[in-house]
Order: structure tokens, then C-alpha cells, then sequence
């Protein structure tokens, strides 16, 4: 099936998200049919800020054909999806982020929605490809098998990309955290289990990782470094990302408050809007800093014990 011919048919689909998209300020780049992991039909989005946006700066969207986000349970989050995307879109390197330990990753290659496993486990799992991104053009990746199980499912509104993938992105980031994933030239899939160990029941949220206020300034610095300063020539950044508030178990009233920390330090320089920021020549002068944790940080994901992960021996 063609783009166009997709287009023409005006699937349910196709217009609830057309409406979402206008409502959060995107503007649809494209809308192609695919198929997932087993082959079942997807319908493929691609967004941007505007109609002549680059592929490298554009939202790709993928949802099972057959999917239907106007229930009242669904397409408010499915909105707020897309409203947040409207605003990392103005990064200048949307699918680039940082671990707590200190690597910079972009994400890559992911294949929604969810496909049960092939391995015969009771679980849910979407694969991708976390790349380290440190300006280098750097081989070292991680090729990735998020699972869920069936009673962690329960918890997920629906196991599409709108509503899992922030999660799934920051399992990623914990699980890189830990030394738990390696980033190497090449291998095959490795397991990022997520269970409900990342999720407080009584609290009904997600927590990957404690914070404090030091630790969080510290991780929006090394942020501004690699994704304002390196990859970003020192544009500004989204800041008060729900995406970063929900990896550091704090929300984004918590972000702005260290970001105007750095500022009064000299470490960041505030956009004019508020919300985003951009690296400083006295943040930059850190470089040896950040490097070396990057270095520690790439270390750490080579556990020379763990031979079974080494030789792919968990694909799913």
C-alpha cells in the first residue's frame, strides 16, 4: 500500500491521529502502512514542527493498524504524548539523551508495538538499538530487548509506542546505570527486563533512580554538555522534560528549579523560553570532567563475568 493511497482511505486511525497531531502543534509528515515483529499491519506517522522538517528532526510514530486511541482512557495520554514530542522535536538532537553515570545515547531502531516473545517466556517485548553518541561517529551500541511481563502489562494502558516508551527508554538508561547492558561493535540482543520493581503500586508511578538536588543539577549539567554543547552547538535544550522527571523520580518543577541553579552559576545560559537552555563556555570547560565519566561509564558496561549476555546467548 502506498503513502497515498493510505492517506485516502482516512483509516479511524489515520484521522484520530491527524487531530492529536494538530492539538499538540505537529504538523503530519507522512503516514505509510507497515507490519510488525509477526507481521501484522501498522500504520507509520512521521511528525514535525513544521511541513519542510528534516528526517532528522522528526517524531516517528508506529501503532497496530487496528488500534483505537479514542477511548476516553487512551487518547488524552496518546495527546500528551505528542505535546511533549512538540517540544523535544525543538532539541536540536530529539532521539539523544544521558544516563546518570555519563554516557549520551540516542535511541534508534525500535519496533512497536509490543510482539510476545519468541523464546517461550510469559512476556511482551519490543526490540531497538541504544547508540553511544558522543560526536565521535563511535560504533559501540547496544542492540535491545525490552520485555515486560503479562502482569507488569496489566499496568500499561495500551503496549503501543505512546504509552510505553518513555518507560522502556529509561529501563534503558537504568539498565546502563547498573553495567548491566554493554555497549559493544557489534553482538546480538541483550535484556532489559522491566518489571514491577520500577513501579510503585501504592504510589502508581514509575522509579528508576533516587535523586536529591545535587544529583539532579549534576545530571541536567552533564545533560547541557552532551546535548547542547557537543552534539547540539550549544543550542538550547528542553529542560522540563516529564521523560528525565520520571528518570530521576522528581518532576519538572524540580528541573527548572536546578536549571536556574546552573544559570546563577555561569553553567547555563536560559533560552527565552524558560523551559529550555543551552551549555555555557564555563560549562564547556568541564570537557575533561565529562569525559572521563564517559569513560568510567563504558567501562562499567563491560561486566567481564557475564559471558552468557557477551556471546547473545538471551536473545528474544
Amino acid at each position: 500500500m502506498t503513502e497515498s493511497s493510505t492517506h485516502s482511505m482516512k483509516l479511524p486511525l489515520t484521522t484520530a491521529i491527524e487531530t492529536a497531531a494538530k492539538t499538540a502543534g505537529l504538523v503530519v509528515l507522512s503516514t505509510r502502512a507497515g507490519a510488525d515483529f509477526h507481521g501484522e499491519p501498522t500504520t507509520c506517522f512521521s511528525f514535525g514542527l513544521h511541513a519542510n522538517t528534516t528526517s532528522d528532526r522528526a517524531l516517528s510514530l508506529e501503532l497496530s493498524a487496528t488500534f483505537d486511541c479514542n477511548q476516553p482512557s487512551l487518547l488524552p495520554e496518546l495527546t500528551s504524548y505528542l505535546r511533549e514530542a512538540s517540544l523535544r522535536l525543538r532539541n536540536p538532537r530529539p532521539d539523544c539523551y544521558v544516563t546518570l553515570a555519563g554516557l549520551p545515547i540516542r535511541f534508534d531502531d525500535f519496533s512497536w508495538p509490543f510482539h510476545r516473545s519468541t523464546s517461550g517466556s510469559d512476556t511482551y517485548v519490543v526490540h531497538g538499538v541504544a547508540h553511544l553518541e558522543d560526536g565521535t561517529a563511535s560504533p559501540l551500541h547496544a542492540k535491545i530487548a525490552a520485555s515486560m511481563t503479562v502482569t507488569f502489562a496489566e499496568i500499561v494502558p495500551a503496549p503501543e509506542q505512546p504509552y510505553a516508551e518513555t518507560f522502556i527508554y529509561n529501563a534503558v538508561r537504568k539498565t546502563l546505570d547498573q553495567g548491566q547492558m554493554e555497549m559493544i561493535k557489534s553482538g546480538n540482543r541483550q535484556p532489559v527486563p522491566v518489571t514491577t520493581r520500577y513501579y510503585s503500586r501504592w504510589q502508581k508511578k514509575f522509579v528508576f533512580s533516587d535523586t536529591d538536588d545535587e544529583s539532579r543539577t549534576d545530571f541536567l549539567a552533564l545533560k547541557l554538555y552532551w546535548l547542547s554543547g557537543v552534539l547540539g552547538g550549544s543550542q538550547p535544550v528542553w529542560i522540563a522534560d516529564p521523560r528525565d522527571a520520571q528518570y530521576l523520580n522528581t518532576d519538572t518543577q524540580h528541573l527548572q528549579h536546578a536549571i536556574n541553579m546552573l544559570a546563577g552559576e555561569g553553567f547555563a545560559a536560559l533560552s527565552s523560553d524558560p523551559q529550555f537552555a543551552m551549555a555555557t563556555p564555563l560549562l564547556l570547560q568541564r570537557a575533561d570532567h565529562y569525559h572521563s565519566m564517559l569513560a568510567d561509564a563504558v567501562a562499567r558496561t563491560k561486566p567481564a563475568f557475564n559471558e552468557e549476555m557477551r556471546h547473545g546467548h538471551t536473545n528474544m
